[in-house]
């Protein structure tokens, strides 16, 4: 039930809170995957170069797609919350850059590794990809975890607390959840595109990390509902809902673990979906409204109100949305469409880079 904090969020302020949210679960749920999976080329395809570069073929023409919905998130976080962007980039601006840094860290690693036939070469920016990948996913994992607990912020909307008092209990098992489910999220995904033994190595450990995922999550989701539950009650009266999506997570998970025992490859990456699904949506929970953040002076407070743009704005991006969203839409579900067949390697020819 949505009540009256100093003033009710309009329709469109809600509306664009949604979409940035569903921007953001779109993102974890397609760069999860492809995280996981660049994660894993020094693991399943440690000794066997034809296997690292099926490995990397499985993602190879839709990485740099799936990271479009993270420019695509702060893009309408910076268009319709200001407020949001300013307070997001002068307060965390450190992790952020760590985030930037891995993300540049894959991109030069995917376009650089074939230039030379050098196995020295190919290796170092193997590793480059997988470091790369792990150090967004913890660093986002750590910085949702804390928006769950509330960052403070003072009258100046910045930061009101020690950098250091980021990296408490829970937002390093945050961190190390977002990891793990990533890891997982991308052996299924492997499963499922290929065949032959980097198919049994990727169900193998998926299995595998699927174990350790649970038992994450089920930690992460009790310390979210007992230990820090909605710091936003005055905008969302609502904390059955974080524990109705925390069980859903859980049991996505567990389903992940069977279902890949089984070799039901389909079911157990959509389990692992939606497990990445329900707990960002759990998250983004707590921060509808405070948008995350706990003034410590109540009177200039950081919320979907104060950080939102004018109501012209919002109109007409409102307007924009609906035009083009579809387009993109369309256009990412072709180009799965296209790669959609499993990769073995026979497939990589001799001497291929």
């Amino acid at each position: 039930m949505l009540t009256v904090l100093q003033t009710s969020p309009t329709a469109l302020q809600v509306v664009w809170f949604l979409l940035v949210a569903v921007l953001w679960i779109g993102y974890f749920f397609l760069e999860g995957f492809d995280y996981g999976v660049a994660m894993l080329i020094p693991v399943l395809g440690r000794d066997d170069e034809k296997a690292r570069r099926v490995i990397i073929n499985t993602i190879g023409p839709i990485w740099d797609g799936n990271e479009v919905w993270l420019i695509t998130a702060g893009g309408a976080t910076f268009a319709a919350f200001p407020g949001w962007y300013a307070t997001l980039f002068s307060a965390l601006y450190l992790p952020l850059f760590l985030v930037l840094v891995g993300l540049i860290l894959r991109g030069v690693a995917f376009e650089y590794r074939a230039k030379r036939d050098d196995l020295r070469w190919k290796r170092a920016f193997d590793f480059a990809a997988s470091f790369g990948s792990l150090l967004p996913a913890l660093v986002l994992g750590i910085g949702f975890a804390n928006f769950v607990r509330g960052v403070r912020t003072g009258p100046d909307l910045l930061m009101a607390q020690s950098f250091w008092s980021l990296f408490n209990p829970f937002a390093l098992l945050g961190g190390l959840l977002f990891v793990s489910l990533f890891l997982t999220h991308g052996a299924v995904f492997l499963a499922l595109k290929t065949r032959g033994e980097i198919h049994d190595k990727a169900r193998l450990f998926g299995m595998r990390s699927a174990a350790v995922t649970l038992v994450l999550m089920v930690a992460f989701v009790v310390a979210q509902n007992v230990a820090h539950p909605l710091n936003n009650a005055a905008w969302l009266d609502a904390p059955a809902l974080t524990w109705v999506t925390g069980v859903l997570a859980v049991v996505g998970v567990a389903a992940a673990w069977w279902l890949t025992r089984v070799e039901r490859d389909g079911w157990a990456f959509a389990a692992t979906g939606l497990g990445v699904l329900m707990l960002t949506a759990g998250i983004l929970l707590t921060m509808y409204g405070s948008l995350g953040f706990v003034p410590v002076d109540p009177a200039h407070p950081l919320d979907m109100v104060t950080a939102s743009s004018s109501p012209m704005t919002l109109k007409l991006m409102t307007i924009f949305a609906v035009i083009f969203l579809p387009i993109v839409l369309a256009y990412e579900a072709w180009s799965y469409w296209v790669f959609r067949k499993r990769l073995t390697t026979a497939s990589i020819p001799e001497g291929a880079h």
